[in-house]
């Protein structure tokens, strides 16, 4: 598949706010109950968020369950051609190429990000790995990343980054892009009071500060149990979600107390404090949203910042939690 002219953006720089919005629930049947009903609300979320200035998406070629597939891509390039209010230039459409074990060569990363494009019917922003596969397959990696690296070369998208990359593995290939002149954008990782392992363990923020990477936090509300909104086992999302709660509830409740307090002292949601910790954090998190009430609650953890005394609050209890969130699989070091 070859480049065409009209697929080489220009290479200006990309616009990343504070917040951005996540959307592995546009079209995940399994674990967040899309569809296709929804898709109004969703347009009107979409519309909510960037009149907001929360102008980054963040989505997948793997988002979108059975038939579904590339769902979350196809809606966000409908909704950005659609909306017509502020902030339209600086909508930042970012997705992740997964590594699939069928991706054997460096071309097929560029297909893919050429089919991602496709689906959205522009541009994408910011192509990012969606998980590294030094854990398994680490001859795969290198052909991989440099299928990555080949996608900005040609001019495709903005900006490059990487996703469930540990502080070792972001040197490596930072070291490796550097020799082609090819700069990392971002990095995400699973961070939240609940996780945070990837920073206090890992050490990667303070890496992504030595080399100048935005570090990007996903599930920054602990798929949702850091809202507040589950207590008990009769309040639990039905299948795997509820299974993973009930779990971990009772040895978090000390933690989500000590949330709640916060929030009831700020005048704010428990969602937006635990969102604004990670922008105190240095992060930009990307909180998904399914409707607009969430999407309202999202935006409100921006303009203001927790203080220095409520931050050690919030650390020390998430330092001193029985429980923490189940790490991502692919996290390497």
């Amino acid at each position: 598949m070859k480049t065409t002219q009209s697929e080489i953006v220009d290479r200006q720089k990309l616009i990343l706010p504070t917040l951005g919005c996540g959307t592995w629930a546009w079209g995940n049947r399994l674990l967040w109950g899309y569809n296709e009903n929804m898709d109004d609300e969703l347009q009107a979320v979409f519309n909510l968020c960037v009149k907001n200035g929360v102008t980054l998406f963040d989505t997948a070629d793997s988002y979108g369950t059975g038939k579904l597939n590339g769902r979350s891509e196809t809606l966000l390039g409908q909704f950005s051609r659609e909306y017509s209010g502020e902030n339209k230039d600086n909508i930042c459409i970012a997705t992740k190429l997964a590594a699939y074990p069928w991706r054997l060569t460096r071309n097929s990363m560029v297909k893919a990000c050429q089919s991602s494009a496709k689906r959205l019917g522009r541009n994408v922003d910011l192509v990012q790995m969606h998980w590294s596969t030094g854990n398994y397959a680490p001859w795969q990696e290198g052909i991989l990343l440099d299928g990555l690296a080949d996608i900005y070369d040609r001019g495709l998208v903005k900006g490059v980054g990487l996703s469930n990359f540990g502080p070792k593995s972001l040197k490596r290939v930072h070291k490796k892009f550097s020799s082609r002149g090819v700069p990392i954008a971002t990095l995400q990782v699973q961070y939240s009071l609940l996780s945070t392992y990837p920073v206090t363990e890992l050490g990667v923020k303070e890496v992504c500060d030595e080399l100048g990477i935005k570090l990007i936090a996903y599930s920054p509300l602990g798929l949702g149990l850091l809202t507040g909104k589950y207590s008990d086992k009769s309040s639990l999302p039905k299948g795997l979600r509820g299974f993973l709660f009930g779990q971990l509830l009772p040895g978090i409740r000390p933690l989500l107390d000590c949330l709640k307090e916060v929030a009831s002292s700020r005048n704010k949601t428990m969602s937006q404090v635990a969102i604004n910790w990670c922008i105190c954090k240095g992060t930009i998190p990307i909180p998904g949203a399914k409707n607009l009430k969430q999407a309202e609650d999202n935006i409100g953890a921006k303009g203001w910042q927790l203080s220095d005394g409520e931050i050690a609050e919030l650390d020390n209890a998430a330092a001193n939690s029985n429980k923490k969130m189940v790490q991502n699989i692919f996290q390497t070091r």
